[in-house]
């Protein structure tokens, strides 16, 4: 076919002219390209002598002889240098093949071709270069026709893919790529030809020939031109990057256990609870590092037994049938319908061996990678599910401090890239990180328990009862983490029926504050039933906390003289001291003595805040009460209040918690308290509710313990109460009238011992007391029976010798009573006994020891 500049042709890219010389060697004919080489058109060339046209002067005379030998027949070839146009005279050099020709009458003429030189050395410069570049590239270098054909390869691109390089013309993308990767190739040259534009590192996956192998390279394409713009294909430079991909998947698998482990940091642990702590761990591992996963715990560590869970030793806690009891605490799956863990044992489940449900207990089997993982510590590759889904499966034991506390399995799905050695220490790492918050958490729950055990054996019961007195009380531990803290009360019964009411704060939180509160309120107990007044209570509790800092609970003065004159302490002393500074228990209290016969109320204040009391029909108000210094401060005496309480008034008695808040003043608080109180009355658990949910106690921020107490009043109907005189008859007098009152109170059961115990203590009164004797007898839970006399002499229990007429009356009264004891009063002592009231049941006889043991 015969067409113009057919593309590819060598004119598009050398200069190439013709010219022809007539007889008389003037230029006859002048081309359109030489028109183009020289720059002088046709009108001006033709009829002139192409030497004085275009030759040097220089070289003029050698041209005018060629061209007459050239008309003389002889053909000539050689370089000719010649002046540019347009460039400033520059000379070129032109390469002139002259063929002799003949005209039509004969005559002798020349045909004379031109090719510029410079254009032919540049082709030929290229075409080494490219030559160069195309076949000592170390990359692969291919050229494919508008057809999507492979034009030519280099050597590079064979050695790949096989072959020399001349056989891999004609072929196509499928030869050398999967499907799906060769039509994307296919696509991207039937765009970059139409289109023009370049392709930068287009990715493709396939395998060389001869292997498995996958290999990734990066291909960059672009479209080729002929000298006369048109595209003529697409070439080609491959790169193989599969190292790179390598490197890069080995990096971004670096960040992404790098960012694993920080989310674990983060998110693992913010628990102290064992299953919260299990569920924080697959979170951060599902789906972000395996598809399914599950985590077992040892039975023992979640029932809080001391023993270690379980360890590295081989046969530690494991029995013939399989490894020590596991419960399942969480299970976590990224798949769809899926199992909520991967492997339950050894191998596949079976239809009878599904993974165990979630809250199940249960053993691995003995052989099995799990069991094998819990007895060395060590990871362990389950084998996958051949039938089903699963691809791998990590048993990862987990480890805090020498310890396995159990087992977590990591398991993905077949598609799913399978674990290597660095997800195997990834794996271990996230096992151990939940492992130590695990057994943290458990330390934790442990000495929670025993904290709790300690605070609520400290604590009164929670119904706590009282004669002349409805009770109700709350502790709201401030450190809501550990139950625990330094806030108190108690309800303490002391001899007549009366009643004392603590209240106390020790400064401080946690388990040091509990332990001094301990301490404190065990001496407050033991200084109650000596019964004391509430003034010497706290005197003496001040002493107490006083020591409560120093080691031996001595005092915290250091003295400076010695044996030998005085010497200074040395540095140890000095830092002991200073650490025994560093350990003032320093507490508030508030106690109180209610006697239900009078109701009256004493109270001493330690610091503490006042008591508050609502009559019926009255606002509340708060008790003046002086506060004194707190406990342990020292050197100062308290004073006591003594209050008339109405019948049905509430008193309340509770710490600085319930009305002091950082956001809210004390005035505020006690307004608010009182406010609350004034409100309508209810039941008095009700009330405690009721004060508790009221105010804004914002807690949290402190401990909050609150005693609230309904004035009940003995019945004058149950005291009987009688002054005797300083006489002898005055034992019979009294024996008729406890008589009397008992059978008034259909206590026929208990008059003959009534009878005979009072005859002995107003005997005592009578013989080793001083002024009137005064009986009283009250009925309310038990009966109590009291004599008082003027004397300071306090009664002691003693053995009498065999030869003694008397000396036993004490010993009586301690076998025939429930309790007895006696108490310094104002103005002498009171001695007492306290009865049980009859249940109907025949009242125990004593026995012959206990008679005996009064001889």
């Amino acid at each position: 076919m015969w067409q113009n500049s057919p593309p590819g042709s060598i004119y598009d890219y050398i200069r190439v002219a013709s010219f022809s010389i007539g007889p008389d060697g003037l230029i006859e004919q002048w081309s359109s390209r030489a028109a183009g080489l020289f720059g002088m058109t046709s009108t001006e060339a033709v009829g002139r002598d192409p030497v004085e046209a275009f030759m040097p002067a220089e070289l003029r005379s050698d041209g005018h002889r060629r061209v007459g030998e050239i008309l003389d027949g002889k053909e000539w070839t050689g370089l000719v240098p010649f002046r540019m146009p347009g460039e400033g005279g520059a000379h070129g050099v032109a390469e002139v093949y002259v063929m002799p020709s003949l005209t039509g009458q004969g005559e002798r003429a020349a045909l004379c071709i031109v090719v510029d030189v410079r254009a032919l050395r540049r082709i030929e410069t290229d075409l080494a270069a490219s030559q160069a570049i195309f076949g000592q590239s170390p990359f692969g270098f291919v050229l494919f026709g508008t057809d999507f054909a492979v034009v030519r390869a280099n050597q590079r691109f064979a050695t790949v893919f096989g072959a020399p390089p001349h056989d891999h013309r004609g072929r196509t993308v499928e030869d050398y790529l999967p499907q799906a990767e060769a039509d994307r190739l296919s696509a991207t040259l039937k765009r970059v030809l139409e289109t023009g534009e370049s392709v930068t590192d287009l990715q493709l996956v396939g395998t060389a020939p001869g292997t498995t192998e996958r290999r990734h390279w990066s291909m960059n394409l672009y479209r080729v031109h002929s000298g006369a713009g048109r595209p003529v294909g697409i070439a080609g430079l491959a790169t193989d990057v599969t190292r790179r991909h390598i490197a890069a998947r080995e990096a971004a698998s670096a960040r992404r256990n790098l960012a694993l482990l920080n989310e674990a940091s983060a998110r693992i642990g913010n628990s102290l609870d064992l299953e919260t702590t299990a569920r924080e761990l697959l979170d951060v591992a599902v789906p972000g590092f395996c598809d399914l996963a599950a985590v077992d715990l040892y039975q023992g560590l979640l029932t809080g037994e001391e023993a270690a869970p379980g360890s590295w030793a081989p046969a530690h806690r494991e029995s013939a049938g399989g490894s020590a009891e596991l419960r399942r605490v969480a299970h976590a799956s990224a798949v769809a319908d899926a199992l909520p863990t991967a492997v339950a044992g050894s191998g596949p489940p079976g239809p009878d061996d599904l993974p165990p449900a979630l809250g199940s207990v249960h053993r691995f089997p003995f052989g099995s990678p799990c069991a094998v993982a819990l007895r060395s510590g060590r990871v362990e590759d389950v084998p996958g599910d051949e039938m089903g889904f699963v691809q791998s499966t990590l048993a990862v034991p987990m480890v805090a401090h020498d310890t396995v506390v159990g087992l977590v399995q990591f398991s993905r799905t077949k598609g799913s890239e399978p674990f290597g050695a660095r997800d195997r220490a990834l794996a271990t790492e996230l096992a151990a990180r939940a492992a130590v918050c695990i057994d943290n958490a458990r330390l934790y729950r442990r000495e929670h328990e025993r904290a709790l055990i300690l605070q609520r054996s400290l604590l009164p019961p929670g119904d706590p009862e009282a004669a002349g007195l409805d009770i109700a009380c709350r502790y709201l531990p401030g450190n809501t983490a550990t139950e625990v803290g330094g806030d108190w009360f108690d309800v303490i019964e002391l001899p007549g029926h009366r009643t004392a009411l603590v209240v106390g704060d020790v400064m401080g939180r946690g388990l040091r504050a509990a332990v001094a509160m301990g301490e404190l309120r065990t001496a407050v107990r033991t200084l109650a039933l000596l019964d004391l007044e509430p003034a010497e209570v706290l005197s003496a509790l001040d002493e107490v906390a006083r020591g409560l800092g120093s080691p031996g609970g001595g005092e915290r003065s250091e003295g400076l003289g010695g044996r030998g004159g005085a010497q200074w302490p040395s540095r140890a002393a000095q830092k002991s001291r200073e650490a025994d500074l560093s350990e003032v228990y320093l507490a508030t209290c508030v106690y109180a003595v209610y006697d239900p016969v009078t109701r009256r109320c004493t109270f001493a204040n330690a610091g503490h805040m006042p008591p508050a009391v609502v009559e019926p029909g009255r606002p509340a108000r708060l008790i003046d009460v002086p506060p004194g210094m707190p406990l342990g401060v020292g050197g100062e005496p308290f004073e006591e209040v003594e209050v008339e309480l109405a019948e049905n008034a509430l008193l309340t008695l509770y710490t600085d918690g319930l009305v002091e808040s950082r956001d809210q003043p004390l005035d505020e608080g006690l307004a608010a308290l009182r406010a609350v109180l004034t409100g309508p009355q209810m039941e008095l658990e009700d009330a405690c509710d009721f004060v508790l949910s009221t105010l804004d106690t914002q807690h949290g921020e402190d401990d909050i313990a609150l005693l609230m107490a309904r004035i009940q009043g003995l019945p004058a109907e149950a005291v009987g109460d009688w002054t005797l005189p300083r006489e002898p008859r005055s034992v019979g007098r009294a024996r008729e009238l406890a008589r009397g009152q008992l059978l008034a109170w259909d206590l026929d059961d208990l008059v003959d011992t009534t009878e005979l115990l009072v005859s002995e203590l107003v005997t005592n009164a009578l013989r080793y007391g001083e002024g009137e004797i005064r009986l009283r007898l009250l009925r309310d839970r038990t009966l109590v029976c009291e004599v008082w006399d003027a004397g300071l002499v306090q009664p002691r229990r003693r053995r009498a010798r065999d030869t003694d007429e008397g000396g036993r009356g004490l010993q009586l009264v301690g076998l025939l009573s429930a309790a007895w004891g006696s108490r310094r009063t104002p103005r002498g002592k009171t001695v007492w006994f306290e009865l049980a009231l009859p249940d109907g049941e025949p009242a125990a006889e004593l026995s012959v020891e206990q008679l005996l043991s009064m001889y």
